[in-house]
């Protein structure tokens, strides 16, 4: 079939192909495998018949504030719309009161309708942050779910098994530990399923947490006769703390719509290994510049600290503008400075030969300035982790020193360094 498609429709499959598969993620090869083979299909369909593909991201409004977590999807949603395709928004109104088990090791509770409905709509609004709303459909699951009589119902239930939910990772370890499994929790991935045949969609977003509903609409889809939805799965986001998954419930999250100098000082305590992560998935750094932060980290071209406020600033940019991330960055350096530093920190001038910074050994430097009795002393306080430059832990001998940097030594040795 390759060989009968024209060239240029083989090359943009191949560039929209890339785009949308970046930073993918599956759970095994072989699903991988396969979405990958009907993506390819699908956007070959697409360009010859000139049809836009219907690509939709469901949504449970179960509280009211969207962190950066949540536009990981968001932005495939907006790529897929750049790319000139159909991108529905589907707000889960309906779903969102029976609320998405997948992530969850204990049941969780139900939503009130009316709040569901308020927090619907300031979902949508910040939506719009990353999608062109004048682009964008919009619709609610009520539309269809709130329509089905009982018997619709056991109609859908027909097409799984007790055994296909039983065996899903959150209900099976649930089951296992003795925990209930409630017989509605049973029924999201049925409705979710339901969404993929009332859109007629093509492509599905969604986390990986979410293979298993994605799964359930590619099921009915086929027994409705309806092409089975491509799965297009993005990784879960960790939150602040570098371990846990972002969420509002844990407080590891950074949300799109708070202030400057929160999300600022949020990205500024990450974990040194989730640096690049937050780069790939939370912000909208174009993938060269990320691939070219991650090579230089990995080299020690640049350093953790200076790439998360090179994060920070990308953060803060997007959600309040370039005034706001420099405001907000010149805040943060003001207080970290200040922060714990005693108000007199004696000055340490060293010889820079006039360059803004050079590699030091940090056992010579710390007895030449006093702060050790001798350089053995030296180099047991910089392996044990007592040094500090600029608030950040040196355990390397070696170091690169900036002229003014701030160096802690202890508890209460502190030392600014100054060119001579």
């Amino acid at each position: 079939m390759s060989e009968r498609i024209p060239a240029e429709v083989a090359a943009e499959v191949e560039r929209q192909h890339a785009l949308i598969m970046r930073g993918t993620a599956y759970g095994d090869d072989a699903t991988r495998a396969a979405m990958d083979r009907e993506l390819r299909a699908r956007l070959t369909e697409s360009l010859i018949e000139d049809r836009p593909l219907r690509v939709y991201l469901g949504v449970d409004p179960t509280s009211p504030d969207l962190h950066i977590g949540h536009c990981v999807t968001l932005r495939k949603l907006a790529l897929f719309q750049q790319l000139g395709h159909q991108s529905i928004l589907l707000i889960g109104d309906f779903t969102g009161l029976v609320g998405d088990p997948s992530d969850k090791d204990s049941l969780r509770p139900m939503q009130a309708e009316e709040t569901l409905n308020r927090n619907a709509e300031t979902y949508r609004d910040q939506a719009f942050k990353l999608l062109d709303p004048e682009r964008t459909e919009v619709r609610r699951n009520s539309e269809w779910l709130g329509q089905m009589s009982f018997g619709d119902v056991i109609h859908l239930a027909s097409n799984f098994t007790v055994q296909q939910f039983s065996e899903r990772d959150t209900f099976k370890n649930r089951i296992d530990g003795g925990q209930p499994v409630y017989v509605h929790e049973f029924m999201y991935g049925l409705m979710q399923g339901y969404d993929a045949v009332a859109l007629e969609a093509d492509i599905q977003l969604g986390g990986t947490d979410q293979t298993f509903n994605i799964m359930c609409g590619r099921t009915l889809q086929e027994r409705q006769e309806q092409s089975p939805q491509v799965a297009v799965l993005t990784p879960i986001l960790v939150g602040t703390d570098g371990h846990l998954r972002m969420s509002k419930s844990t407080g590891n999250y950074i949300g799109i719509d708070e202030p400057p100098n929160t999300q600022y000082g949020k990205a500024m305590s990450i974990p040194d290994d989730a640096i690049v992560r937050f780069f790939d998935h939370g912000t909208n750094v174009a993938d060269d510049e990320v691939d070219r932060i991650e090579a230089d980290l990995q080299s020690g071209v640049v350093k953790p600290m200076d790439a998360k406020r090179r994060l920070a600033r990308a953060i803060v940019t997007e959600w309040h503008g370039d005034a706001a991330a420099q405001e907000a960055e010149e805040q943060w350096t003001r207080t970290f400075s200040q922060r714990n530093a005693p108000d007199d920190i004696p000055d340490a001038p060293i010889e820079f030969g006039g360059a803004d910074s050079i590699e030091i050994a940090l056992p010579v430097l710390l007895h030449d300035i006093g702060a050790a009795a001798s350089r053995a002393e030296a180099k047991r306080l910089v392996s044990q982790g007592a040094v500090r430059v600029d608030d950040e832990v040196v355990k390397d001998q070696s170091t690169q020193i900036v002229n003014g940097a701030v160096l802690r030594v202890g508890r209460r040795k502190w030392y600014r360094i100054i060119s001579t």
